[in-house]
């Protein structure tokens, strides 16, 4: 099977792309934040919003009507402890602690994000 020009300038554009957003994703999970914060969603709608760091030991239950969810912030981290989903995939994900990591439970429709901010820069999340 044969290339034609315009196969090889597709696949070109394609790696690019690829490289591009790696290179992207990369840089950016190696920034240093000031200040480190988690949110946390439900339904959509801000829940709470704590900061993140090695002092914070915190454990928040979350009870609506499409079920519990408990989250736990601890040395910097943060997870999913508990839930009564049926597939616990939101436990099985295990701890985040960077800027941009993220665990989702979507049965009940809760978001826990790790965002961070700089004294030079706005809020970064991704």
């Amino acid at each position: 099977m044969k290339l034609k020009p315009l196969d090889i300038v597709v696949i070109v554009v394609l790696l690019v792309i690829a490289l591009g957003s790696s290179t992207a994703a990369f840089i950016n999970s190696h920034r240093n934040f000031n200040n480190k914060y988690v949110e946390i969603e439900v339904k959509g709608k801000l829940f709470k919003k704590l900061p993140l760091d090695n002092s914070s030991n915190e454990r928040i239950t979350i009870d609506t009507d499409l079920g519990k969810n408990v989250i736990e912030i601890s040395n910097g981290k943060v997870r999913i402890s508990d839930a009564d989903c049926r597939d616990q995939i939101c436990i099985k994900d295990g701890s985040i602690n960077k800027p941009g990591d993220i665990l989702v439970c979507l049965p009940h429709k809760v978001v826990v994000q790790i965002k961070g901010e700089n004294s030079d820069t706005d809020v970064l999340s991704f």
